[in-house]
């Protein structure tokens, strides 16, 4: 049948009406009569449908007070010391942290050689730069929180005390290229100097690649 013929006009006049219908139906429910937010309104003295918090409110969950959101003291400098224990286990959680979160630009040694850095991605200062072996933990707490130079905020993937867990491991990092010999035990100095030997010799003995006896140790 042609659609110029009467009857084709009529049913597309028919389905039409039959969308409108449709559509009035579920009108009321879509445009509801309500206030949007701020809306004009002589409900409150403000003359708006909703009213500004009061003064110093905090949204529930989001207080930051205590020791554990700062990074920095009463005069504005990084804090020198963590706010946390420093224990095995706080460690373990920055490791754990750290290579979820961190290695993929950083390296998991702290190197700044991470995966995203091998395939082209530019490459972050190394942890054990003289200049961040010497910055302070609230400093790493703060860039970790804000961010810095290329690298975006983690406050939202990452919670405070999490973070302070990954700083803590970071100092162990450092630590890894900087023991003195006289934290280890003799237990772990015979096993470097054996390693030493192995290497010199030519043999496969000692730490293995991408790791250093003191990381060890740090672990």
């Amino acid at each position: 049948m042609p659609p110029s013929s009467p009857w084709w006009k009529s049913a597309l006049l028919v389905a039409g009406l039959a969308a409108l219908a449709a559509g009035a139906c579920r009108q009321d429910m879509h445009d509801q009569a309500k206030y949007e937010p701020f809306e004009a309104s002589e409900l409150f003295p403000e003359g708006t449908s909703s009213r500004l918090p009061v003064a110093g409110t905090v949204a529930r969950g989001d207080l930051r007070e205590g020791a554990l959101y700062r990074a920095t003291d009463a005069a504005g400098q990084p804090v020198g010391t963590l706010p946390v224990p420093l224990t095995r286990e706080l460690l373990e959680r920055g490791r754990g942290r750290y290579e979820a979160f961190c290695s993929p630009c950083h390296g998991r040694a702290g190197d700044g050689q991470g995966m995203v850095v091998q395939r082209g991605f530019k490459r972050p200062a190394s942890f054990h730069e003289p200049r961040l072996r010497a910055a302070a933990v609230g400093y790493f707490y703060d860039v970790v929180s804000n961010g810095f130079g290329q690298m975006s905020s983690y406050a939202a993937q990452i919670a405070p005390a999490d973070r302070w867990a990954i700083v803590a491991y970071v100092r162990a990092l450092q630590l890894s290229r900087q023991a003195p010999a006289e934290l280890l035990s003799a237990a772990e100095r015979q096993r470097l100097a054996a390693a030493a030997a192995g290497e010199a010799g030519g043999g496969s003995g000692g730490t293995p690649p991408g790791e250093t006896a003191g990381q060890e140790h740090a672990q």
